[in-house]
């Protein structure tokens, strides 16, 4: 029932989205869709592509006084800080693990400069797509808090009955885990002095989401949060609850035991995730993505051009040696339209 159509490219001059579904009346509050932008904004994260854009948005439809009309939301960021020229020694040459090959097999031509649709840049739309639908979400006070969980085989330990979103946002990389989060961006350094780059994960934690979101067979709430993170640009993998480590476990030793306390029931533990069935039951919905490492490094690589003649190249400008740190607030944004999508299906279910 929620729906999002983007739009723009890397190196274009703008970028944005409609989107369409929002009831009338929803206050849309410019601040914060500042303030998660700039959890995506590169501008002091260690590793991070040293392009700066403002990323100021504008609204163009589907607004009143501030307030959705129930018409279709329509916005443009504009790209400041573009440079389609320091593309131009790659011009018809295939990028080793970049959309470049697959883009030309399906439309017949060479994509634009910087992977253009196929680019991080791509995520601004996102972002503000996803605030809304976090404000949509706030009369159920669902929290979001996805942080830095791994960086190159650093895996942080973290206690996430007590996270907050001070604990991720005031920490190095948005990783609560402080020892961790030095040896992450030691890393990091190291990584980047070899002209190189590193991949890790993402973890995120859900709270108060109402119960009864998803469908039991297609639509299966972790179906479509699967969807919605393996769209994400350089996602490799996704689980929820305990993930693959419930393949080796046994029956007896995975099973969330119920008990009930004052008249509610609650589970002794949460290792379907907060859903069962394709259903949310009201526990803490966890999932964590996987990124894999940034394509563009700075190593020599061997490739063909678009005659097939092999071809060495050596990558240069200016890109993150690793997007993980930028990649937590994506995170969110996609999970917070998934799940706002289930809320609307859910309230035209009941009405």
């Amino acid at each position: 029932m929620l729906s999002l159509t983007t739009f723009g490219e890397s190196h274009g001059p703008a970028t944005g989205g409609v989107i369409d579904g929002l009831p009338s009346g929803l206050f849309i509050d410019d601040a914060f869709i500042r303030s998660q932008l700039r959890r995506r904004n590169p501008e002091k994260l260690p590793g991070s592509t040293s392009r700066d854009e403002p990323d100021k948005v504008q609204w163009l439809s589907g607004l009143l006084n501030n307030k959705t009309t129930g018409a279709p939301l329509g916005f443009i960021v504009e790209n400041k800080d573009f440079r389609p020229q320091d593309y131009a020694l790659l011009k018809d040459i295939f990028r080793p693990s970049h959309a470049d090959y697959a883009v030309y097999l399906k439309y017949g031509v060479y994509p634009m400069p910087g992977g253009g649709r196929a680019s991080g840049r791509e995520t601004v739309a996102r972002v503000v797509a996803g605030t809304v639908a976090k404000t949509l979400l706030k009369k159920y006070r669902v929290d979001f808090l996805a942080y830095v969980s791994g960086i190159g085989g650093i895996c942080a330990r973290v206690d996430q009955r007590s996270l907050t979103s001070g604990s991720i946002q005031n920490a190095l990389l948005g990783c609560p885990d402080p020892d961790a989060a030095e040896k992450m961006h030691a890393l990091i350094q190291k990584t980047s002095a070899e002209r190189d780059t590193l991949g890790g994960t993402v973890s995120c934690v859900i709270r108060n989401v109402p119960t009864g979101l998803g469908e039991p067979v297609f639509d299966k709430l972790q179906a479509d949060l699967a969807k919605a993170m393996l769209s994400i640009p350089s996602v490799k993998g996704f689980e929820y609850g305990s993930g693959f480590g419930a393949a080796v476990k046994k029956g007896s030793e995975h099973n969330d035991a119920l008990f009930s306390e004052n008249g509610n029931i609650h589970t002794r533990s949460n290792n379907d995730g907060g859903i069962q069935g394709g259903i949310s039951t009201g526990n803490v919905l966890c999932f964590r993505v996987a990124f894999k490492p940034v394509p563009s490094h700075g190593k020599k690589q061997r490739t063909v051009d678009l005659r097939g003649k092999p071809v060495e190249i050596q990558i240069s400008g200016r890109h993150d040696v690793c997007i993980v740190p930028r990649a937590a607030v994506v995170v969110e944004s996609m999970a917070a339209l998934t799940l706002a999508d289930h809320v609307l299906r859910f309230n035209a279910r009941k009405h």
